[in-house]
């Protein structure tokens, strides 16, 4: 079965093929452009931004996965092949570094990790008072599938009061449940440190402007680990500037690599990482697209489908 992949360049290449022939020794991994490759032949994709032309020339693939958790950079693509199963990138380990990431971050804000930071970087002794331990924050978090859950489960191991707020509702031991627009005012009146980890749809885009983050109380924090459309930056910048919002942990951007001009980078509120939040390794990557082909194969269910009723 032939898999091209497109991630990490062709330079990882190598690393790739090594991983897979661990997971499938089946599988015969190619580079994306790799040109002794005929494009009917081709049966599965690991894909990062393809090109608009290429995905539809494969009239024999089978399915569709993304290296990352997003799809929206293979929906765009108006030729992008519809009919066939488009894979989010998922599994045990994608789950756990999410759960990770959002744990640092909330840690991150509540002890002012980037005011000390700052200091280091100047060679500054900054005496620091901790106003708030991990009981007095409450978490809000916005997207309660499979990474918001998880992240709820680790946050509450450290005392964090955690809520959500989603689409439908969620049953989640200890985290009371919002639901849909009506539930949103409550939310956001009673969460001190707001998390999005919601998909990108029409819906969503846009939604964490400033009317929204005017609502949350005056001193709170945001950590988007979501996508980058969710936050209206010039809105952001302007409640951090105000002092409405304390800080920000910001792992997506409208225009991403995060271009140097842009104020976020420095500004002293603002802690920047680079897209990395859910990230998992190559090799783990490889097990999850293999065991998802092993499946589809095999006529069983496949992991993480997109919807496109839904958007995600």
């Amino acid at each position: 079965m032939l898999l091209l992949v497109k991630s990490g360049g062709e330079k990882a290449l190598p690393e790739w093929q090594a991983h897979f022939r661990e997971a499938d020794p089946r599988l015969d991994v190619r580079y994306w452009t790799d040109p002794s490759v005929r494009p009917e032949d081709v049966r599965y994709v690991l894909v990062w931004e393809p090109e608009e032309g290429r995905l539809s020339s494969m009239t024999g693939l089978k399915a569709v996965f993304s290296s990352g958790a997003g799809v929206d950079h293979i929906t765009r693509v108006a030729d992008w092949p519809r009919h066939l199963p488009l894979i989010r990138m998922g599994g045990k380990e994608t789950v756990q570094r999410m759960g990770e990431y959002i744990v640092w971050a909330c840690l991150t804000l509540l002890r002012d990790m980037r005011a000390i930071a700052r200091a280091q970087a100047e060679s500054r002794w900054l005496h620091h008072e901790t106003l708030f331990s991990a009981p007095q924050r409450r978490v809000g978090i916005m997207g309660l599938g499979n990474l918001g859950a998880a992240a709820a489960r680790m946050l509450q191991g450290l005392n964090f009061p955690v809520q959500g707020w989603s689409r439908s509702p969620k049953d989640i031991p200890g985290v009371r449940s919002f639901v849909g627009p009506e539930g949103l005012p409550d939310f956001l009146a009673t969460t001190d440190i707001l998390v999005c980890l919601l998909p990108s749809t029409p819906e969503t885009d846009g939604l964490i402007d400033g009317k929204l983050l005017a609502q949350l109380p005056a001193g709170a924090a945001l950590v988007n680990a979501g996508r980058g459309p969710h936050v209206v930056e010039a809105d952001l910048i302007a409640a951090l500037d105000t002092g409405h919002i304390s800080g920000a942990v910001l792992d997506v951007f409208v225009q991403e690599p995060l271009p140097k001009e842009n104020p976020l980078w420095s500004h002293p509120r603002v802690t920047v990482t680079p897209h990395v939040a859910s990230m998992a390794n190559r090799r783990d990557r490889a097990a999850y697209v293999a065991g998802a082909i092993a499946a589809q194969e095999a006529g069983l269910p496949l992991p993480n489908v997109y919807d496109p009723e839904k958007g995600y």
